[in-house]
């Protein structure tokens, strides 16, 4: 297994991961999200990665830096839509793709990692519990 920066080529593996796991039906298919990938691309705090195994996109990740003035200035690693294929789960590549969040996250000096995950899913908290992160907070959104 390879887990590298996403390309281009890779979003449509992307978006179908995000449908796969979309607990609400709702994530649109045909979008174009050209526009969308070429700023996450660009931007030099955000980083959307892969895992690929023998050139199948088998999950994904997106992480993005934020720098606080709490924590003395601190850098935290966001991450954010984590999703391995179905067919693939329980083969360590959940655990990979957050090993390589760790490092990026040390590599960019931030202090912690952190995430949110959908109350719905119980196996992934488990998982995250069993990478060593605490459910130390109570997530919201907004959405207009």
């Amino acid at each position: 297994m390879v887990i590298r920066r996403a390309a281009r080529g890779d979003v449509d593996a992307i978006v179908a991961l995000y449908a796969a796991a979309s607990m609400h039906g709702d994530e649109p298919q045909s979008a174009d999200r050209s526009d969308a990938f070429a700023e996450i691309d660009a931007d030099p705090k955000q980083l959307l990665c892969v895992a690929e195994i023998d050139g199948r996109v088998v999950g994904t990740m997106h992480l993005t830096v934020l720098r606080h003035l709490s924590f003395g200035g601190a850098r935290a690693m966001l991450v954010e839509a984590v999703h391995v294929d179905a067919r693939d789960r329980n083969r360590g590549i959940g655990g990979a793709l957050m090993r390589y969040a760790i490092d990026e996250a040390k590599k960019r000096g931030c202090n912690r990692v952190q995430l949110t995950s959908n109350k719905k899913r119980k196996d992934a908290h488990r998982f995250y519990e069993r990478l060593g992160f605490v459910a130390s907070h109570e997530g919201f959104k907004l959405f207009f």
